[in-house]
């Protein structure tokens, strides 16, 4: 089974840039579509994206779409995640969980992934 570690996050100011980072062990970690989620106070966890496989395709959902980018690299068994034109809204704990299903150019949902790690706070401030 796959551990999932994140880092990365801090206190920024809107509009500026972070990079959040998962670093994975154990498992085969090419088995897996990879994503990201946050979670705000008070709020549901949220949908930010996810990697296929190979690295090759990414899928966004509209509030996160041109502002972030997933990448992989399968050698280092790491994701990252890179944020820009970052708002207070997108304050939260970012979590990159693991998925053995098919990659889908659409929405996900927690409960399609797995091996949630304890996630990195992301805070930004106006």
């Amino acid at each position: 089974q796959v551990q999932l570690v994140e880092s990365g996050g801090g206190l920024v100011r809107t509009g500026a840039s972070l990079r959040l980072s998962c670093a994975a062990s154990g498992g085969t970690f090419t088995d897996y579509v990879m994503g990201w989620f946050r979670q705000a106070p008070g709020k549901e966890r949220e949908f930010v994206g996810q990697v296929e496989r190979s690295g090759d395709d990414t899928w966004y959902p509209s509030s996160v779409e041109g502002r972030c980018t997933i990448s992989r690299d399968n050698a280092k068994k790491l994701v990252c995640l890179h944020m820009d034109n970052l708002i207070p809204a997108d304050t939260a704990v970012y979590y990159c969980p693991a998925s053995k299903r098919g990659f889908s150019s659409g929405p996900s949902t927690p409960r399609d992934f797995f091996s949630w790690g304890p996630g990195t706070q992301v805070t930004v401030s106006s």
